[in-house]
């Protein structure tokens, strides 16, 4: 792991050390109208109070040195005991408007906070916390309105005893940035209800989930799909009532296509049983037909879809084995069987497809570049990316920037999700239930959570040319409810999830839910 140094560590932190930086002083740098020295290329290692920087706090812990993302140098924060610094430059003599910042970023983690903000430009100030990277560099923006002609940057770290973050390449130009999906799959919610599952809010009062995720900020909400379920839950008569309710809240919808009677993953692609034994043309007449028929029966209740799957997690395609990957012709023609489909309903709605290789550069690549060399239509790319088993963040970042760009589509996060705790509520194994199985900086609690959302967010966010659409969070509402368990065959199945809910084990909404509020 890299572990900065500062060059000269006989320094002493200064008797501020244990100030609160909410004080900061009226500015001594010289006011400019740009950005300067946002590179740290002006000093060389060493350097306390970078050219067009000033200090506050523990002056000692914020230096340039050796190691910039694109130059010789970066901007570091690190002490050999507890610190609190920051790293700021005041502009003057700017035009109102909208701006936002840019930068690269890398930290080890553990800090109480380590942030980038904009403050004193005559609004609310903005905030973007430092992802945990501790060796691929993250960009990361902080947009602001403008509106005093003024404005200050300020790189925060509130820190342990050899906690590190590195900053380098910021910019500071006219710009706006922002999610404009906040949402949640919720297709437990409404089997969890009829087997007896509450939602409180925070504070205690028994409520309706929907509810009380629009009012944390939540704007989607996506439901599966399946054909015909054992249990009878998420087949069309289903998500026509969930819908119904979705939208009621004022909430967008999201329609995901399993087309199969049960779950649909990387592992898992099997027909409905009344599609066993057809033909590779008649698949493509049921994959039409099933897509037509939920999709016209939403819209008939005024409820139309705003974003469809056609397909969940395909990457080795669907309905095998016809439409495996191994013959992307046929899988070709599936998915354009679902586009047509969803078009016919409704030109306007987006079609997505869904791949879990949110930090697989290479597999997106391979997968996408197929399906564009055999003709497959859609509108925008969803990942699913869970830390645990898709890679780094950097990955992360790596992997969505490129597939933006390359096909030249918007992109969204399809599923992500994090545990709160570790233990299980019920006597069903949790997914995600050892230390060791974390991601390196995110503990299994509230603050570990929230702090995942919300970092997955600003990743997403940062997406160059505004191609970040936002982020779907996976299964808030599925916590351990007897009788709604991972098997739909399976009555005394249980939840291997309620860990990685956003309401506890008390069935009150977490703080974590916060996340939603994200810009």
């Amino acid at each position: 792991m890299f572990h900065p140094r500062r060059t000269l560590q006989a320094l002493l932190l200064p008797l501020t050390a244990g100030l609160a930086l909410t004080a900061l002083p009226a500015p001594t740098a010289t006011a400019a109208s740009t950005l300067t020295n946002g590179g740290f290329e002006s000093d060389g290692a060493g350097a306390a109070a970078p050219a067009g920087w000033s200090e506050y706090g523990s002056t000692a812990a914020s230096f340039s040195e050796a190691g910039g993302r694109s130059g010789s140098y970066r901007l570091s924060h690190w002490a050999s005991s507890a610190y609190k610094v920051e790293t700021y430059q005041y502009l003057s003599g700017l035009t109102n408007g909208n701006y936002k910042l840019t930068a690269w970023v890398r930290s080890g983690g553990g800090q109480k906070s380590a942030y980038i903000s904009l403050k004193n430009c005559g609004g609310t100030e903005q905030r973007t916390d430092l992802p945990v990277s501790a060796s691929g560099w993250i960009r990361i923006v902080v947009p602001v309105n403008v509106t005093n002609n003024q404005c200050t940057i300020s790189i925060n770290s509130d820190a342990n005893a050899g906690n590190w973050i590195n900053v380098d390449d910021l910019t500071f130009a006219s710009g706006t940035s922002g999610l404009s999906i906040k949402g949640s799959d919720v297709s437990s919610l409404a089997k969890s209800e009829a087997r007896g599952g509450v939602y409180r809010t925070s504070s205690g009062s028994t409520g309706d989930a929907l509810a009380i995720l629009k009012s944390a900020g939540q704007n989607y909400a996506r439901l599966k799909v399946w054909v015909n379920p054992a249990d009878g839950y998420n087949n069309k008569t289903r998500v026509l009532a969930m819908a119904k309710r979705v939208k009621a809240r004022g909430m967008k919808l999201l329609v995901d296509f399993h087309y199969s009677d049960t779950w649909a993953d990387p592992g898992a692609q099997s027909k409905p049983a009344a599609w066993a034994g057809h033909s590779y043309s008649q698949l493509r007449t049921d994959v039409y037909n099933h897509t037509y028929d939920v999709l016209n029966a939403l819209k008939a209740q005024g409820t139309t879809a705003d974003m469809v799957q056609v397909g969940n997690e395909i990457n080795g395609g669907m309905l095998w084995n016809e439409g495996s990957t191994n013959n992307w012709s046929q899988l070709a023609g599936l998915l354009n069987s679902g586009y047509d489909a969803v078009k016919a309903v409704n030109s306007s709605t987006t079609v997505a497809l869904h791949l879990a290789k949110g930090g697989d550069l290479s597999g997106t690549r391979w997968w996408f570049d197929s399906a564009v060399s055999n003709g497959v239509k859609f509108d925008v790319i969803g990942l699913s990316y869970y830390g645990y088993w898709h890679g780094t963040l950097y990955d992360f970042q790596t992997t969505l920037d490129d597939a933006a760009s390359r096909y030249g589509k918007r992109v969204f996060v399809a599923e992500t999700a994090y545990p709160f705790r570790l233990d299980s509520e019920d006597s069903h194994e949790n997914i995600i239930d050892t230390s060791g199985e974390l991601v390196s900086g995110y503990p299994a609690s509230t603050a570990g959570q929230t702090r995942w959302m919300k970092d997955i967010a600003s990743i997403v966010e940062a997406v160059p040319n505004g191609r970040g659409l936002g982020v779907f969070y996976w299964e808030p509402t599925w916590t351990a409810v007897s009788g709604n368990g991972w098997d739909p065959t399976d009555a005394s199945s249980g939840n291997g999830w309620e860990n990685q809910a956003l309401f506890g084990y008390d069935d009150r909404a977490l703080s974590s839910m916060s996340w939603f509020g994200h810009r």
